[in-house]
């Protein structure tokens, strides 16, 4: 693939990590701060905002396109920051297996309990996700 013609950061994978789901929690509170902004100002007007939705090929469960190169192999089943925007204001994150499939979760605490970071939860992803 030549660079020229794909964007710069399709290459980029970055790892889920704790700053990352800061900078999640902080980009919420923007929006919901946003959005009673906009309420105050136009409650007589009746404007609809532009949704934002998921992209078709980023799916979960579909094959990563090849538009986004290759996986390095250190990262293969480990937790990726989404490249989707419709996930940029949402507490998910993704992991990709060796088959390049795309699964997301949600970065909430699994039964109360487990973290996005906790070794337990690392665990059931692996073993769910392993084809």
């Amino acid at each position: 693939m030549d660079p020229l013609f794909w964007p710069s950061e399709a290459n980029s994978f970055r790892r889920f990590t704790p700053e990352s789901l800061a900078a999640i929690e902080e980009r919420i509170a923007n929006k919901k701060n946003e959005q009673v902004k906009v309420k105050e100002k136009n409650k007589d007007q009746g404007a609809e905002e532009d949704k934002l939705t998921p992209q078709l090929d980023l799916k979960s469960c579909k094959t990563l396109p090849s538009l986004y190169g290759d996986i390095p192999a250190d990262l293969v089943g480990e937790p990726l920051e989404d490249f989707d925007p419709y996930y940029s204001d949402h507490k998910t994150f993704m992991v990709i297996n060796k088959k390049r499939t795309i699964f997301r979760f949600t970065a909430a605490p699994a039964l109360f309990i487990f973290g996005p970071f906790n070794p337990v939860r690392k665990t059931a992803i692996k073993i769910l996700i392993h084809s």
